[in-house]
């Protein structure tokens, strides 16, 4: 079986189930992006949502792909940088629990975060303080690194150090892997759009986008969008949320509905979307499967705050997901 890799910032994610958008507004956050805080900031957050219920989990979008697909018994590992610290300790920990391989460095800083911040319709706004997670540099990605893998996913949070991209990607196509890349909020892709249309059209064989991250990327709304992309990968999907998603190939385009669920937080779902799409493709379904798979992960995982299932609703999905690949 296909042994897949993954490479992003190694995050510790902390909820915080807010009671209505104010914290927001007074943060000057926009609903639903992703904004890069330091330190200082970190303490505004942490002030801010000091009344609210919270708790933490690993996370990070690319960390949170490859653990869906360790719980589906894909071959796995990870690349990222951590703190010597508990936050550290706590990631490292997560993933051993799950039988990935920890590739992960220290850093001088400390651990990365990720604050997650859950407004009542389930849209969650991320505060992310980079941290030792930030310190990945290129030459942390060895000749060797991919020795072994088939797939490379990476997610498009990395971009704040585009020299580590370049390198991971130039790698992994010269390894003849297959790159999968999701790619991330859509003010990350508005403000690194050249870069990120450079590796897509050079790089890149599986794209992942939401509607907004695709409309930022190609400047088009859905099918438009779609169709543009697909000019330079060989897979693109497009997540619509409730409304499914739909996924080219070729001349191929499937429209997969989203499955019903009582959403809670949105949090992990594209990234537990992704997992499940690439299982699909490692095992050979065909893409409406692929898609029903990835629906079928991200219908539960909104269905709990974070982007972790337990292992009761994980064997459930392998007992469905087993009947579709034999």
């Amino acid at each position: 079986m296909s042994k897949v890799i993954g490479m992003g910032n190694a995050l510790v994610d902390v909820l915080t189930m807010l009671q209505d958008d104010t914290v927001l507004s007074g943060l000057k956050f926009p609903k639903g992006s992703m904004q890069l805080v330091n330190s200082e900031d970190v303490g505004r957050v942490l002030l801010a949502t000091r009344n609210f219920p919270r708790r933490q989990a690993s996370g990070g979008s690319a960390a949170n792909t490859i653990h869906g697909l360790a719980c589906l018994g894909v071959q796995t590992a990870f690349l990222g940088k951590i703190g010597r610290d508990e936050w550290g300790d706590f990631f490292r920990s997560d993933l051993e629990k799950r039988n990935i391989k920890p590739l992960l460095l220290e850093g001088t800083q400390e651990s990365g975060r990720a604050f997650a911040l859950i407004s009542p319709d389930s849209e969650r706004t991320f505060a992310t303080y980079l941290g030792a997670a930030v310190e990945l540099e290129h030459h942390d990605v060895g000749d060797d690194l991919f020795d072994g893998y088939n797939i490379l996913h990476i997610e498009g949070y990395l971009v704040q150090n585009r020299a580590l991209i370049r390198r991971a990607l130039q790698l992994a196509k010269s390894g003849g892997l297959q790159v999968s890349l999701d790619l991330a909020s859509f003010n990350v892709v508005e403000e690194n759009l050249d870069f990120l249309h450079e590796m897509v059209e050079n790089y890149v064989d599986i794209l992942f986008a939401n509607e907004e991250e695709a409309k930022a990327f190609t400047g088009l709304a859905e099918e438009e969008a779609l169709y543009k992309i697909s000019e330079f990968c060989e897979y693109t999907v497009l997540k619509l949320g409730k409304r499914g998603s739909l996924i080219k190939n070729g001349d191929q385009i499937i429209k997969v509905p989203a499955i019903k669920a009582n959403s809670l937080d949105t949090t992990g779902a594209g990234d537990l979307y992704a997992a499940g799409f690439l299982f699909g493709l490692i095992h050979g379904l065909p893409l409406e499967k692929c898609g029903q798979i990835g629906s079928l992960l991200a219908g539960k995982v909104i269905e709990v705050i974070g982007p972790k299932l337990d292992d009761d609703t994980w064997e459930e999905i392998k007992r469905l997901v087993m009947r579709w690949i034999n």
